[in-house]
């Protein structure tokens, strides 16, 4: 099972503790001694930006208080007094507080960008530096969860930094309003109202470390589904070749399912936090009702009991729910994302804030040691090599390939050919890694294939079947499919023209024009897989009898501007044409091979000898 499972849980039954996940509650709980310094940090750099809030942000304490005291005042000296001019002269000075809030509002809005946008671009270039460090110092971890880190969690960071702000803001200053209003009106008030708001505060703090650790582990979710789907965007082709859909469906099923799980547990956690937010919203309004009566034998008037309400209803609760609401959301998730994208970045991954220019091209630094002398040329290791393969379609089943050797140099042109049945289209499998020898070894530009990931074997070797594949799209985006970074259009123009499909690229619409793949013949499919195989950076070209549907005349333009584009290319081989145009022909007779040029192999293969008299029958009476 991998990291980025969950193991099922029985119904009903509490999942057990592993040291693992003893060790990663120590880790969580961790998470904001860790955080809490950088915190502190850069707080300190912005010290203007939040005076500037702290500023504006007192009108909102006034704003709180004129709102809950004039109305107690209305009515205790205008209205119920039979003073109706003072009473809305009362309430006009509520109205007053009402604008000083709105006056707030904007002020705030314009020093919070001095604390968000800084903090967005200090976590965006510290998960950039620390994916480009890991890459550095180990290649194989590179893998596609940066990208999460990247999008995805800097901006959770932003917006739930934003929103904590905002909040803590608003409960602080707007407390401090209502609790100076309600000590103006009766001290008693505030010890009313002030225990149940406690409460719910505190059971709401008791959820943070359990929601902390259940958001971590959803983020984990989140990465490592992100990663797989990297790898497969990466293989698609060789997943298909393979037939692995089935196993690759379930793993990312299992992904899938663990991420849910992850998500319902948060959930559970959130329905705990609706209740705080019941207690401490909720609670003050009922226990003032309840005293009213105890209250008004105290000599409170019925003033500033309204005002009380007003404070604790209009005020203290918003600002409570708010508070709590974005405490459970984003502060979790703010301090989880922060203290994820703020871990160190790799031993000897350090990267230079702004490198030269001079190192893209080897040129030495100033300030560095000079480089070492430069390692004497090696001979570059053969395009492909077999050596000693064996493959057979069973356990039992007689070998379809048996002991093979064979060195392709890098720019041969290689024909390969044989009876039907006879294994060719094994050989192009073996070479293009999409079956595992049974026995022997493959090699790639001097490395065994198995070991290398899909990513690089897109990049080595490119393989055409014979029932060539185009997709509904348009015509530049069938051609330049294995060019993720575009073709220039003088490149593609040219090896429109190289392989004579000038005339189907104009029937089509030109290179935006929409390929519909049930519209063209066998034929025209074929020809437009050899041109994204002409455009394709692959060094090695593998064609499965890939022009088996283009007329001779077609199939040797093809074939000649494929053999001069860069690289090595292997042909199996549907017309004697073909062996002929090769530097060597590859000769499959069962258990046996024979290798060798064109002339070679009439003198020595009497199976080769055979091949090419029916060829040539074929040829002269015109058959295909």
């Amino acid at each position: 099972m991998t990291a980025t499972e969950l193991p099922p849980a029985a119904p009903g039954a509490a999942p057990s503790r592993t040291p693992a996940q003893a060790a990663g509650a120590d880790e969580r709980r961790g998470s904001l001694r860790r955080v809490a310094p950088r915190a502190g940090r850069f707080l300190g750099r912005h010290r203007k930006a939040l005076a500037g809030l702290g500023a504006w942000s007192l009108l909102e304490s006034a704003q709180t208080f004129l709102g809950g005291y004039g109305v107690a005042r209305a009515l205790d000296q205008g209205f119920l007094a039979g003073d109706t001019a003072k009473g809305l002269l009362w309430l006009a000075v509520a109205a007053v507080g009402a604008l000083l809030g709105g006056v707030a509002v904007r002020g705030v809005f314009r020093h919070l960008a001095g604390l968000v946008e800084p903090l967005r671009d200090a976590l965006v270039r510290r998960a950039v530096s620390r994916s480009l460090a890991e890459a550095l110092a180990d290649p194989a971890r590179a893998d596609s969860a940066a990208v999460s880190r990247i999008t995805h969690q800097t901006e959770i960071a932003r917006d739930g930094f934003a929103g904590l702000v905002l909040t803590v803001r608003s409960f602080l200053f707007t407390s401090v309003g209502a609790a100076a209003g309600l000590l103006a009106l009766e001290p008693v008030l505030l010890l009313l109202v002030l225990p149940p708001l406690l409460a719910g505060l505190g059971l709401f703090l008791a959820t943070l470390a359990p929601m902390a650790a259940r958001q971590r582990a959803l983020l984990d979710a989140d990465e490592a589904l992100a990663a797989h789907a990297g790898r497969l965007g990466e293989g698609l082709r060789d997943i298909t070749a393979c037939g692995a859909q089935e196993q690759l469906a379930r793993e990312s099923a299992e992904l899938i399912a663990a991420e849910a799980k992850a998500g319902r547990y948060l959930a559970r956690w959130a329905a705990v936090r609706t209740v705080a937010l019941g207690i401490a919203g909720q609670l003050p309004v009922l226990v003032l009702l309840v005293a009213v009566p105890w209250l008004l034998r105290r000599g409170v008037s019925a003033g500033a009991l309204l005002g009380a309400l007003t404070y604790v209803t209009q005020a203290l609760i918003p600002a409570v729910n708010a508070l709590l609401a974005s405490l459970g959301a984003a502060g979790t998730r703010l301090l989880v994302v922060c203290d994820r994208l703020s871990r160190p970045i790799p031993p000897g991954g350090h990267l230079d804030p702004a490198p030269e220019p001079a190192l893209s091209h080897g040129l030495p630094r100033p300030d560095r040691e000079p480089a070492a002398p430069a390692a004497p040329l090696r001979k570059p290791p053969p395009a492909a090599e077999l050596r000693g393969v064996s493959f057979a379609y069973g356990p039992g089943a007689r070998p379809v390939i048996d002991g093979l050797d064979l060195v392709l140099g890098a720019g041969e042109h290689l024909a390969v050919v044989g009876p039907s049945g006879i294994g060719k289209s094994t050989l192009t499998a073996l070479l293009a890694g999409v079956l595992p020898p049974r026995e022997g070894l493959v090699l790639l530009d001097g490395a065994p294939i198995g070991a290398r990931r899909a990513q690089e074997l897109a990049a080595l070797r490119c393989l055409v079947p014979q029932q060539a594949y185009v997709f509904g799209a348009a015509l530049r985006e069938n051609l330049g499919a294995l060019r993720p970074e575009g073709v220039p259009e003088a490149e593609l123009d040219a090896a429109v023209a190289e392989l004579g499909a000038g005339e189907l690229v104009d029937r089509l619409g030109g290179h935006q024009g929409t390929v519909d793949p049930a519209a063209l013949s066998a034929g025209e499919r074929q020809l437009l897989a050899l041109l994204r195989a002409h455009l394709s950076p692959a060094p090695l070209l593998i064609l499965d009898e890939a022009t088996c549907h283009l007329d001779p005349l077609a199939e040797a333009r093809a074939e000649q501007a494929l053999a001069a584009r860069p690289g090595t290319l292997v042909v199996v081989a549907h017309r004697i044409s073909s062996a002929r145009r090769a530097d060597r022909v590859l000769v499959l007779d069962g258990t046996r091979a024979s290798l060798g040029t064109h002339a070679e192999l009439l003198q020595k293969s009497a199976l080769y000898r055979e091949l090419v008299g029916v060829w040539d029958e074929y040829e002269e009476t015109g058959a295909p």
